[in-house]
C-alpha cells in the first residue's frame, strides 16, 4: 500500500460516460478513458486493511491490493503479472463482472469502495498496449489431448489453463464464431468484439485449436468419438434454456426470449445489417430487471424504440445495503446501468398477467402487487429476460453415461467429473452447466478449477490453481 491516507484524500471516481445523444448513435463502448493520474489516485484509495476481504469476495482470489498498489506506483507490468496469474481474462471481467470484490471491500463499510473492477480493466488494457505478457503460454508438449465443448468464459479459461501446462487442447463451438455468450449475447456497447477477437488471437498463437459450426451429440460429432480421440473431455455448455413466462398470449408473434433478441441484434451489428428483430418505432416491454434486461434496454434504445418499460416482479431494491445483507456479502441494492441512464421506464412489484393479441402482441396486462390494480400498457415487442433454467442436454449423448442432473444442471463429483468408463476418456463439466446461471467470474474460476482436475487426472499431479470447488457458493 503506497499511500496510507489515500482513502481519506481521494473520493471514488470512475470513468465518465460518453454523452447519451452521442453514444446512442453507435454501438461502441460507453465509457471514456481515464488518465493514469486519475487511476493512480483510485489505486491509492486501497486501504492497509490487514485482511483483504476483497480477495475473498472474488471467486478467482485476485490479488487486488497488490495490483492496486502497482497501479498507484504506475508499475503496470507488475500489476499485469499479478492479475493475469489469477485471471485469464481481466479484459472481460473488467467490463462485465458485477464486482463482488467491491461489495467485500473494507473501505465500503463506511465509504465508497475502491473502483476495483475498473482498475482491473485498465491493468489489462495497459498490458495489451504495453506488450506485457497476457497469457501463460508454454512451448512444452505433454502428449495428452483434451477436448473442450463450449467456448464461453468457462471453456476458454479451462482451455487456456490446460494449454499453459502443455496439453493439446481443441475447443468445439456449435455457433459460427467462438466466444459463447461473449460473442452474440453481450452487446457491443458493453464488450466490443475486437476485445474478444484480440484474446482469441492470443490463444490461437498459444496453440489452442478452435472449431466452429460443430455440434456435439445428435446430428453432429458423437460424444463417444471425442472420448475415443482424446484423453479427457470437458463440457462447458453454459446455461442456455430460457425461463419463459407461461401466461395467456405468450405464443403471440412479437414475444421473444431476451437472448434470442440480443443474439439476432448483435449478429446484425456484426454484419452491418438491420436486425430481423428491431425495436425501431415500437413500444417495448422488457420482463426482468437483471443485466440481460439492461442489455435489451440499451439495444432497444440504439434501435430507436418509441418507448421502453422494464418490469420486475420483485420490490424495488434499497439504495443502500440492507441490514439483512451485511458486509461483506454482495447485497441486492438498486442498480443504475449505462442503459438506464439512456432512458426508459422501470416498474417494480409488477406481475405480468397476459399478452394481448390477437395474432401479434399489441398490449400487456400488468398487476401492481402493492395496490392489486391491473393496467394495460401498449406492447409491440416483449422481451422475456427472466433468466435461464439449465444447459441444453438433449441429444448430447449423455444417456450412455452414468450421469445425473440436479436442478436441470449437470452433477459432478469433487473432481468436476461427470463420468468415467473403463477404456473411455473421462468426461468433466464446469461453468453454468453445473452451477446454473451465474457470473462471468464464477465461470472463469470453475474453468480454471476444472483444468486443475483434468491435469491432475492426466499427469497424476498438477501445479495449476483451483480457486473454487464444485457447487461452492459465494457470500
Amino acid at each position: 500500500m503506497g499511500k496510507p491516507t489515500g482513502f481519506i484524500e481521494f473520493a471514488r471516481r470512475g470513468p465518465a460516460m460518453r454523452p447519451v445523444p452521442v453514444r446512442l448513435r453507435d454501438w461502441r463502448e460507453v465509457y471514456e478513458p481515464q488518465s493514469d493520474t486519475d487511476l493512480a489516485e483510485q489505486g491509492a484509495r486501497c486501504m492497509d486493511c490487514g485482511i483483504p476481504f476483497c480477495m475473498q469476495g472474488c471467486p478467482l482470489g485476485n490479488r487486488i491490493p497488490v495490483f492496486n498498489d502497482a497501479v498507484f506506483h504506475a508499475k503496470w507490468e507488475v500489476a499485469a503479472h499479478q492479475l493475469f496469474s489469477t485471471n485469464n481474462f481481466p479484459e472481460f471481467t473488467g467490463r462485465l463482472c458485477p464486482a463482488p470484490c467491491e461489495s467485500a471491500c473494507v473501505l465500503g463499510i463506511g465509504s465508497d469502495p475502491v473502483t476495483i473492477e475498473r482498475l482491473e480493466y485498465e491493468v489489462a488494457e495497459h498490458a495489451f498496449e504495453g506488450h506485457h505478457p497476457v497469457s501463460q503460454a508454454t512451448a512444452s508438449d505433454t502428449g495428452w489431448r483434451v477436448a473442450v465443448v463450449g467456448s464461453g468464459p468457462a471453456g476458454l479459461a479451462a482451455a487456456a489453463q490446460l494449454r499453459s501446462v502443455g496439453h493439446a487442447v481443441t475447443v468445439y463451438e456449435r455457433s459460427d464464431a467462438i466466444g459463447g455468450l461473449l460473442r452474440y449475447g453481450i452487446p457491443e456497447f458493453k464488450l466490443e468484439k475486437s476485445v474478444l477477437d484480440r484474446r482469441l488471437a492470443v490463444m490461437e498463437a498459444d496453440g489452442i485449436k478452435f472449431y466452429t459450426n460443430t455440434t456435439i451429440g445428435r446430428g453432429g460429432v458423437p460424444l463417444a468419438d471425442l472420448q475415443r480421440n482424446n484423453d479427457a473431455v470437458l463440457l462447458a455448455l453454459g446455461s442456455t434454456r430460457p425461463r419463459l413466462i407461461g401466461v395467456p398470449g405468450s405464443d403471440l408473434v412479437g414475444v421473444f426470449p431476451a437472448m434470442h433478441y440480443l443474439e439476432t441484434s448483435n449478429r446484425a451489428v456484426h454484419q452491418g445489417k438491420e436486425s430481423q428483430i428491431s425495436a425501431e418505432g415500437l413500444h417495448v416491454i422488457i420482463l426482468g430487471g437483471g443485466d440481460t434486461g439492461a442489455d435489451c434496454l440499451g439495444t432497444a434504445h440504439r434501435q430507436g424504440a418509441a418507448s421502453i418499460i422494464q418490469i420486475e416482479i420483485l420490490d424495488r431494491p434499497p439504495d443502500s445495503r440492507p441490514a439483512e445483507q451485511p458486509w461483506p456479502t454482495m447485497a441486492r441494492v438498486f442498480k443504475i446501468t449505462s442503459a438506464h441512464d439512456e432512458g426508459g421506464e422501470r416498474l417494480f412489484s409488477t406481475e405480468t398477467m397476459e399478452f394481448n393479441g390477437p395474432d401479434y402482441v399489441r398490449s400487456i396486462s400488468l398487476r401492481d402487487l402493492t395496490t392489486n390494480e391491473v393496467v394495460v400498457r401498449p406492447a409491440d415487442l416483449v422481451l422475456i429476460a427472466a433468466g435461464f433454467i439449465g444447459p441444453e442436454l438433449d441429444g448430447l449423448g449423455l444417456n450412455d453415461l452414468p450421469y445425473t442432473t440436479t436442478q436441470s444442471t449437470l452433477a459432478v463429483d469433487d473432481s468436476w467429473r461427470v463420468s468415467s468408463i473403463e477404456g473411455m476418456a473421462p468426461v468433466f463439466a464446469c461453468g453454468d452447466a453445473v452451477r446454473g446461471q451465474s457470473l462471468i467470474v464464477w465461470a472463469i474460476a470453475e474453468g480454471r478449477s476444472a483444468a486443475h482436475a483434468i491435469d491432475q487426472t492426466l499427469q497424476g499431479h498438477s501445479n495449476l490453481p483451483h480457486p473454487v470447488s464444485p457447487n461452492e457458493k459465494s457470500w
